[in-house]
């Protein structure tokens, strides 16, 4: 065994969970799989697959749909703190933290003879802090009530930004120990200054025109579009650009970090140039300056057009048909949207009058909106938590 597979950690496979948004399991998984992850597998809350650091490194570079990439690097049995204590020192943190990056610790417990996550934190922060001497954050509260998230992204960050955190799941007895290698959520892309006020999250918005069937071959249209987050994905997925390529990684703070393989991982791989373009419109011309802004940050301004009215005046664009995809307003609670059934029903009386051959998605979290635009939406729909409010996704075949 050579010193660059022992530096790496290629040639010693272990599960990594990529985390999704709940409900978009499966089409996460699809991506993984199609991006060449080894053993792909749909479970509650995201997706495993296996492999050693690099494809943690490439997992956060590529995948378009994961929240997070979480690195498992320990699991056993711990019936009692003491255990946990015994046990959590037999972990390798040498090889995986350095002592001087911070590191935070976040537990939890579930069916389990432990069932206090502050004691159990305390254990592993104790742990690391006396095996390899790094400096312990303590982790900030986890919001609740109305501040609490429910699409899993809001995960706190850490009050020192460089620190490196640790998650420690016990569920049963069994202790699982992974390395937050991704730090901030992976929808922050990192060239997306701008956002609107009700901004969809990029991960999601890559989940929802992965399930519409895009693929990047054919023009995608969206006439709500806020800050252009659905037409901004489609055009870097048309173009092969890597979702992560501006941004940094918790992973490189790391023991194990190798700048020549990340760097070499970072440039690999062809880009193309969009045989198509993508097009947002919106009635709110700050909505278009940002949105023109936020292509110009990602790289993909010359394949992208955005105009500014409403949703009355949009015409299909000339060219082959492809994807119309709106996140339309709608009410925080169910009912409160009824105010905006006049809306949907203009919006889908211009999409079935001037759309043909085209399909639609369209998300929103009322099927009495849905209903409002008389489209033929297919039966189903996949249902996901968008800022603490539960929405699905309509979809319909080819426009007639």
């Amino acid at each position: 065994m050579n010193t660059d597979q022992d530096k790496t950690g290629a040639a010693q496979p272990f599960e990594i969970f990529l985390v999704a948004a709940p409900g978009l399991e499966s089409v996460l998984c699809a991506e993984a799989r199609d991006r060449g992850f080894a053993n792909p597998t749909a479970v509650k809350g995201g997706v495993t697959v296996t492999g050693g650091w690099p494809e943690v490194w490439r997992a956060n570079l590529e995948l378009r749909g994961a929240t997070r990439v979480l690195a498992r690097i320990a699991s056993f049995r711990a019936l009692h703190l003491a255990q946990l204590d015994k046990r959590a020192r037999r972990v390798p943190w040498a090889e995986i933290l350095r002592a001087d990056v911070p590191v935070r610790v976040e537990a939890s417990c579930k069916a389990s003879r432990i069932y206090h996550a502050g004691a159990a934190a305390q254990r592993i922060e104790r742990a690391i802090a006396e095996e390899l001497g790094a400096p312990i954050v303590k982790a900030a509260p986890k919001p609740t009530g109305k501040n609490a998230r429910k699409d899993g992204a809001g995960d706190t960050e850490a009050e020192d930004t460089r620190a490196v955190q640790i998650k420690a799941r016990i569920d049963d007895d069994l202790c699982t120990i992974s390395v937050d290698s991704s730090g901030e959520s992976l929808h922050k892309r990192g060239h997306k200054e701008a956002v609107n006020k009700a901004p969809m999250r990029e991960t999601l918005a890559a989940l929802f025109l992965r399930q519409c069937g895009y693929d990047g071959r054919e023009p995608v249209v969206d006439p709500m579009c806020g800050s252009g987050t659905f037409v901004i994905e489609a055009a870097e997925i048309a173009a092969g650009l890597k979702p992560g390529r501006s941004r940094h990684f918790a992973f490189e703070q790391l023991a194990n970090f190798d700048p020549a393989l990340w760097q070499s991982l970072r440039t690999g791989g062809t880009t193309t140039t969009p045989t198509v373009r993508f097009y947002g419109s919106d009635r709110d011309a700050g909505a278009i300056a940002m949105s023109r802004a936020n292509a110009e940050r990602a790289g993909v301004s010359a394949w992208t057009e955005f105009t500014h009215h409403a949703i009355s005046d949009l015409t299909p664009p000339e060219g082959p048909p492809g994807l119309v995809i709106v996140n339309p307003p709608y009410g925080a609670r169910i009912g409160e949207g009824k105010s905006l059934i006049p809306l949907y029903h203009a919006m889908g009386q211009t999409l079935k009058s001037r759309f043909t051959g085209w399909r639609v998605g369209i998300i929103t979290n009322e099927a009495a909106l849905a209903k409002a635009t008389e489209l033929p939406f297919q039966e189903g729909g996949v249902s996901v938590s968008n800022g603490g409010i539960r929405v699905t996704l309509y979809q319909t075949d080819t426009l007639p």
